[in-house]
């Protein structure tokens, strides 16, 4: 029976990072995959897969010079599901080399299988040979991530009706598509399809989409959406979805009918531990398969096992995941390390993107923080001109007590870029003069923040270090 330092079941963000840590602090480290190749769900279905689908889109659509060359323009005419394809696998392969030589390099080990625990210091592996082999650890991390949501009313073929794993193996591209689920991953197949001039219906059963976002970037991206010929369908929900055959029937609670080729349903994920165990380690799982942690550290209710990534839920992100991973090593190896920011980006790739960081309007308000907004569209700025851009906007919410920048949306071209600014003055308690203050490369979307900072400035009450102060009298 091999024994590790520390036993990390799931390859994805979080299990990465905290491999990568742990190999660098020269302990004795296992990643453990249920896939054959390394990098779990962010690799190989999710993260990484769809954004370079996004990119595939953008280019061979010709989308970004549409503006200049008009609707119809195309860099190739017709598009065929090999062709989205063809360079997803080249990314995906590069990735997958890429964690491999990572974990080579800092002497992480590596099993193929599905692990589940026999008690709490101890897993079984069933390899994809049919052998089992045990191991025990001194801690474990779990990052199994999450799995797509599959539920009984609807169809699942393979084929027309698919969850977003199955839907980058599609055979060809549909003329129509329906979306299930206006969350990140249905907004985000949804437009990027919609950019190929596909008939797109996005079905919400509620009467709003992605609240976290402030309301009035959504309004825009709505407006944005609608205009490049997504179908929104918000506030009914899904009575029936029939096979039939040929095409696709949906039926809402409304009584509407949509009719499409292919249906995509996005509708939520679960967590990915169904086959882990949990009960056997003293471990339990919420309604959606997740775990519970401190989020200081990352250790659930079993001291010596440690949970991050997509499987504890909130905020799910690749990004947040891979943090998450380095600390909860960290903490598990005995070894001081920095926390986590307070601040973080949140990302949509959809068209366009949306990035946040910091509070939204409506944040401020549920806190009685007295504000002022600063806006700038990218049309008002000589890169945006010189790109074709004729939407995309920048939001900035600024404290009126102490000037602190609380809050950036964005929403348009290289919006999950820009935001990194905010980022770092947020994280900085940066005011809103250092916007006024400093000078940006020109010419550049990252005006945008000049423009929204002297927006909101101009609009501020003057600082008492600028006035000028009074002449005293001879009297």
């Amino acid at each position: 029976m091999s024994h590790y330092d520390l036993i990390i079941i799931g390859s994805g963000p979080s299990g990465r990072s905290a491999a990568i840590q742990a190999g660098k602090l020269k302990r004795r480290v296992l990643v453990i995959d249920r896939k054959g190749r390394v990098g779990g769900v962010s690799v190989h279905t999710g993260t990484i897969p769809s954004k370079t689908l996004r990119e595939t889109v953008l280019n061979l659509s010709g989308w970004r010079e549409r503006s200049f060359y008009g609707r119809s323009y195309r860099v190739k005419q017709e598009i065929k599901a090999e062709d989205l394809k063809g360079r997803l696998h080249m990314t995906l392969d590069h990735e997958v080399d890429v964690l491999e030589h990572q974990f080579n390099r800092n002497h992480v080990e590596t099993l193929h299988g599905v692990a589940h625990f026999i008690d709490a210091n101890t897993i079984e592996v069933e390899t994809e040979a049919g052998e089992s082999t045990t191991l025990t650890a001194d801690k474990f991390l779990i990052s199994t991530g999450t799995k797509t949501y599959r539920p009984d009313y609807i169809p699942f073929n393979g084929t027309t009706i698919l969850d977003s794993d199955e839907f980058l193996d599609m055979a060809q591209i549909p003329r129509s598509l329906i979306v299930v689920g206006a969350g990140v991953i249905g907004v985000e197949y949804a437009s990027m399809f919609a950019a190929l001039d596909i008939d797109v219906t996005l079905i919400e059963p509620r009467d709003t989409f992605l609240d976290f976002i402030d309301k009035a970037i959504i309004q825009d991206f709505t407006h944005q959406i609608k205009e490049n010929g997504v179908d929104l369908r918000l506030g009914s929900a899904i009575e029936t979805v029939e096979d039939a055959g040929d095409h696709v029937e949906v039926t809402l609670e409304n009584g509407r009918h949509i009719r499409s080729e292919m249906l995509l349903f996005a509708a939520g994920r679960m967590g990915a531990t169904d086959k882990l165990n949990p009960d056997a380690a003293g471990l339990e799982t919420d309604h959606r398969g997740r775990i519970e942690v401190d989020r200081k550290t990352y250790q659930t209710s079993a001291p010596h096992i440690y949970a991050a990534g997509d499987v504890i839920g909130h905020p799910s992100l690749a990004s947040t995941s891979g943090q998450q991973g380095r600390v909860a090593a960290c903490h598990a190896l005995d070894t001081p390390t920095l926390g986590e920011s307070a601040w973080f980006p949140y990302g949509i790739y959809s068209v366009p993107e949306i990035s946040t960081c910091g509070m939204s309007e409506e944040e401020m308000q549920e806190r009685e923080i007295p504000y002022e907004i600063g806006e700038a569209r990218f049309r008002e700025t000589s890169r945006g001109h010189i790109m074709g851009l004729e939407h995309g906007m920048l939001k900035m919410l600024v404290s009126l007590k102490t000037r602190r920048v609380l809050g950036v949306q964005i929403v348009g071209e290289g919006a999950t870029e820009l935001i990194h600014i905010a980022q770092a003055v947020l994280n900085l308690k940066g005011t809103v003069d250092y916007f006024v203050q400093n000078t940006f490369n020109y010419p550049t979307l990252a005006e945008a923040y000049k423009i929204a900072g002297l927006d909101a400035f101009n609009r501020m009450p003057i600082p008492d270090e600028f006035k000028t102060p009074k002449k005293k009298s001879k009297k």
